[in-house]
């Protein structure tokens, strides 16, 4: 019976060895530039999630489909260097807030959105230019011919530094804008509130499909 007990404890250990997500971690020149993680792989110590509609799995943030909930970094940041991956599925819809306010469930959200869409999927073939991947939602296009197709993985960078907002999707800058500019002349009132938010939190913004993300780094600048 001792074989057999220590037979069976040996390969549950190793069951979950082989199935065990091991940590991301920086490279050395990110951790020489002073990068942080947000996320791991392994944990959502760093989230704050207002509807439970993202969970681990297999090292991703996972963001199911139905409803519409946000997932909102604890720390807040102004000016920084945002680092991550992302895959979509066939139809998906997300949004990257940046300098976010934390909004209760159900009441949508506060501050400056980056869309992350399918571009490719034909629901989307009418949008309006700012709508498409990368863009500032309401106020500036991306380039588009750069997201890799639903199911492949993605990486991005934003850079925000006061005004100036830049995104480098899989190498390639497709959004290089300045919200002072693309918004000069519009009457505060009629601006989209929280967009001229000096500081907040970084969010995804769910839209009722699955998006995965993961390797989630910052540097504030």
């Amino acid at each position: 019976m001792k074989f057999f007990a220590l037979t069976a404890l040996f390969s549950f250990a190793f069951w979950i060895g082989i199935n065990a997500e091991e940590p991301y971690k920086l490279s050395k020149q990110e951790e020489k530039d002073g990068f942080q993680i947000l996320f791991d792989g392994t944990s959502m110590e760093n989230w704050i999630n207002n509807a439970d509609e993202y969970i681990v799995e297999d090292g991703c943030i996972v963001k199911r489909s139905g409803g519409f909930g946000n997932l909102y970094s604890k720390e807040e940041y102004d000016n920084f260097i945002l680092r991550f991956e992302f895959q979509l599925t066939p139809g998906a819809n997300n949004g990257l807030g940046i300098r976010h306010i934390i909004m209760p469930k159900g009441k949508g959200y506060l501050g400056m959105e980056l869309q992350i869409l399918d571009n490719d999927d034909p629901q989307y073939e009418n949008l309006k230019p700012y709508q498409y991947h990368g863009g500032l939602y309401n106020y500036a296009p991306a380039k588009r011919g750069f997201l890799k197709p639903a199911g492949e993985w993605n990486t991005q960078e934003v850079i925000a530094d006061g005004a100036n907002i830049m995104v480098i999707l899989n190498g390639t800058v497709i959004l290089d804008t300045n919200i002072k500019k693309v918004t000069k002349g519009i009457p505060l009132e009629k601006i989209q509130p929280g967009l001229l938010n000096p500081k907040g939190h970084i969010a995804f913004l769910g839209h009722d499909s699955t998006v995965r993300f993961r390797n989630i780094r910052i540097k504030s600048l």
